[in-house]
């Protein structure tokens, strides 16, 4: 990348940035109540959060050969027993990946 280039990049990156971090504020001011849609939004999207990476890990999962899916389901069973003992969606998530990871090096 020329010079140019590079600070086009940079100064493309922190627009968007301060966009994404300014617009609610603009959009939602503190006066008025959220609409409805955003509250739904907020109680919708942390289960999408969750479906999202099971998806994306079973599409390829298959029972009838190799491991037979037995991992997947492990690390599955980790993140259902892990988050209503936490609460944490974060670390829910961080413990069914690293489960998986590891099951998928070390024992699998």
């Amino acid at each position: 990348m020329t010079l140019t280039q590079q600070i086009i990049t940079i100064a493309a990156v922190v627009l968007a940035t301060m966009v994404t971090r300014f617009l609610p504020f603009l959009v939602f001011p503190s006066g008025k109540p959220t609409p409805k849609y955003i509250r739904y939004l907020g109680k919708v999207l942390p289960a999408a959060v969750f479906g999202l990476p099971i998806a994306y890990c079973l599409k390829n999962a298959s029972i009838f050969s190799g491991s037979h899916g037995i991992p997947e389901a492990i690390a599955i069973a980790v993140v259902v027993l892990l988050h209503p003992w936490k609460r944490q969606m974060l670390l829910s998530i961080a413990g069914g990946t690293i489960c998986y990871i590891l099951l998928v090096q070390l024992v699998f």
